[in-house]
């Protein structure tokens, strides 16, 4: 628990850091399910061609709020697997989780997934947590308190040219509608950067951009629990997140640009286009 600790007291007030050592208890609580039932059969249900649900996304999302509920946070629950319904950012704190982001790479043993937490008042989150059972690597955040990973800081890249630079990206769960935008998109910058990856569980991605391990990030149609932690994540260890556009980004809206800020200008200039927020905010030339 001392990598927990090593965060929750770079935290503003004793009160945010509370919530994030409870926040930090209940990702490794869910992981730990996580960790137990990986590589063992799974019962397999589907919410959408290819948006899968197990036994252990249902597991780990009771054993993150079992520890939660126990914390007197006064916050409301939105959670992927029993309370996910949102036409916006709820009113008031909100526990936003994600118990296993990275499903279908769980289903077929492949060891990239993680817990995503984030505590937020309306569209801010103000601590989150992102942990990797099968690397057991926990990645923590308070407003203004820095990212930390495994109880050390970490920082964003300082890559500042694109042909320098190895992205993530991740494809939408409907696919076969959005393929020739996303194609499109990826085709952007396959020739222009070292590499794009696509593992598969954004709120990873995003606590992977946050200690520089990758340069750049982006995706369409994932929701609050993909990305309220992560986006915390990446802001306190200096990157920056917007629409496709340029514009300003909450985890409300139907697509991601993350970056470590050097290389955000050219991302916007290559993926604005495929926005669906309407016009490009201006990108500073500096930034190009």
């Amino acid at each position: 628990m001392e990598r927990i600790k090593t965060c929750a007291g770079a935290c503003s007030d004793q009160r945010l850091g509370e919530i994030l050592r409870m926040a930090g208890r209940a990702a490794l609580a869910g992981g730990e399910v996580l960790r137990q039932l990986y590589g063992k059969p799974h019962r397999v249900t589907h919410k959408g061609a290819i948006d899968l649900v197990t036994e252990a996304d249902v597991a780990s999302e009771e054993a993150v709020l079992a520890v939660l509920n126990s914390f007197p946070s006064g916050a409301t629950i939105l959670a992927e697997e029993s309370s996910a319904a949102f036409s916006g950012p709820p009113a008031g704190t909100t526990w936003i989780i994600d118990p296993l982001d990275g499903t279908t790479n769980f289903a077929h043993g492949f060891p990239f997934f993680c817990v995503s937490i984030a505590f937020a008042d309306g569209p801010d989150a103000l601590a989150g947590v992102v942990y990797a059972p099968m690397q057991d690597e926990l990645f923590c955040a308070c407003r203004g308190g820095g990212t930390w990973l495994n109880g050390q800081a970490v920082r964003v890249s300082g890559v500042a040219s694109l042909g320098e630079a190895l992205l993530a990206t991740g494809f939408p769960y409907a696919i076969q509608e959005e393929v020739d935008g996303v194609m499109a998109a990826l085709r952007s910058f396959v020739t222009a950067c070292q590499g794009v990856r696509r593992a598969g569980a954004a709120a990873l991605d995003l606590a992977y951009l946050s200690c520089g391990r990758v340069d750049g990030f982006w995706e369409i149609n994932l929701k609050p629990w993909d990305t309220a932690a992560g986006q915390l994540l990446v802001e306190e260890a200096g990157g920056r997140l917007s629409a496709m556009n340029g514009g300003e980004y909450t985890p409300y809206l139907p697509e991601l640009l993350a970056s470590n800020g050097l290389l955000h200008g050219e991302m916007v200039a290559r993926l604005a286009q495929f926005s669906r927020l309407g016009r490009s905010c201006p990108v500073r030339l500096e930034n190009v």
